[in-house]
């Protein structure tokens, strides 16, 4: 192939985000601009409003931004807390560790709930560490709901239980930027006060904007908040209706966001979880048919309870780069894989199955993957296709 070259044809795109853009949501942003102001966009934005709170299932407050999700997380931070306030983030990887250092970066405590990036956090080690806290300095848990770094989720409904069963009045904030509409989440259901969701992901569009639902508690208590803020202002939102931007709406993004909901409820939301159950399930059955013999690539996550549906994270044979082989994958393969966060950066690659994917996506991605590590030289044992294979047939 001449240097430079690109390789022919549409490209396998399985970073776990941003995702696969539908070519439904694609033509429907493939229009002209609207005023932001006007009826006609404001009827749009009621209409993503109201498909955005079904997917986080929540009849509560959302708010909307221009923005990644880091946006998103600020948004939670100024307006919740005042400098010098306690939060528990529990940690679960390269997320957990970036919220907090924006956290502190606001002037809030941070306590870190330790905890092994394999396993996960001891959910008896979060009841004990509430019941301690009598006089409740901690005022909110923070949790990434499925940590994208190491391809492992949070039972955010035990984080709950440990709440209730101490009678700890804290917050609880969830990070659902790789889980919204790919894992199975229930904002109301599980008592959750602060969702951040992004549109990169799960609902299938373009980076660029972000949202957080809210609970009448946590309303309440940001009300109280004496952290400076102005471009994320739930106050200044909610003088706007419904909740409008303070500047100007992203409009292509929401003629997106018309279609990716509706594509949701088309297929059902609980069919679209147990579409990503099985390709997660396949992807780790190729995993393991890999590392077979325990010289191979082997999973990243250890619990077998918390492997996410959303992202693989495969660790690397000792001695091995994941760089070589992903740089392979995309430039002689035309297959994008993630790379690892931090820590992890060279040790891990991952596999992105959320979103837009199905069985024959998901194999071709599997198949260039063990060819990416073929012509790399790392060492696999055979069979990781086929194993996929046997296990979307079962």
């Amino acid at each position: 192939m001449p240097l430079n070259a690109k390789p022919r044809g549409r490209q396998f795109f399985n970073n776990p985000g941003p995702t696969n853009i539908p070519d439904r949501v694609l033509r429907a942003m493939d229009r002209p601009v609207l005023d932001f102001m006007s009826e006609e966009f404001l009827a749009i934005q009621h209409a993503c409003h109201a498909g955005v709170k079904r997917v986080m299932k929540t009849d509560q407050t959302l708010y909307m931004y221009t923005a990644s999700g880091h946006g998103a997380w600020e948004a939670a931070i100024a307006n919740l807390f005042s400098p010098g306030e306690t939060v528990l983030m529990i940690e679960s990887g390269y997320f957990s560790e970036s919220w907090t250092q924006m956290a502190t970066s606001f002037g809030v405590k941070v306590e870190t709930l330790g905890a092994d990036w394999r396993r996960g956090i001891d959910i008896a080690k979060l009841a004990e560490r509430l019941a301690k806290d009598k006089s409740h300095e901690i005022k909110a848990v923070l949790v990434v709901h499925n940590e994208t770094a190491t391809g492992m989720f949070i039972p955010i409904q035990d984080v709950r239980r440990a709440l209730d069963e101490t009678r700890h009045p804290a917050l609880l904030l969830s990070d659902t930027i790789s889980s919204l509409g790919s894992l199975d989440y229930r904002m109301d259901a599980w008592g959750i006060d602060v969702t951040v969701g992004g549109s990169q992901k799960g609902l299938m569009l373009p980076t660029g904007m972000s949202m957080t639902g809210v609970s009448d508690k946590a309303l309440e208590v940001a009300a109280r908040s004496k952290m400076p803020r102005h471009y994320f202002n739930w106050q200044m939102m909610n003088a706007r209706k419904p909740q409008s931007f303070v500047g100007t709406a992203p409009v292509h993004l929401f003629f997106g966001l018309q279609e990716s909901p509706r594509m949701i409820e088309e297929e059902g939301l609980d069919a679209v979880i147990a579409r990503h159950t099985r390709l997660g399930e396949a992807t780790r059955a190729a995993v393991r048919a890999w590392g077979a013999g325990g010289k191979g690539p082997q999973l990243f996550c250890q619990a077998e309870d918390r492997l996410s549906n959303s992202v693989t994270t495969v660790m690397m044979p000792e001695g091995h780069s994941s760089d070589g082989m992903r740089k392979a994958a995309v430039e002689r393969f035309n297959l994008s894989l993630g790379g690892g966060l931090g820590p992890l950066m060279g040790k891990v690659f991952r596999i992105g199955h959320m979103g837009d994917l199905n069985e024959p996506m998901l194999l071709g991605c599997l198949a260039t993957t063990e060819l990416a590590m073929k012509t790399a030289g790392v060492p696999f044992a055979p069979g990781g296709v086929d194993a996929a294979i046997q296990s979307l047939a079962g």
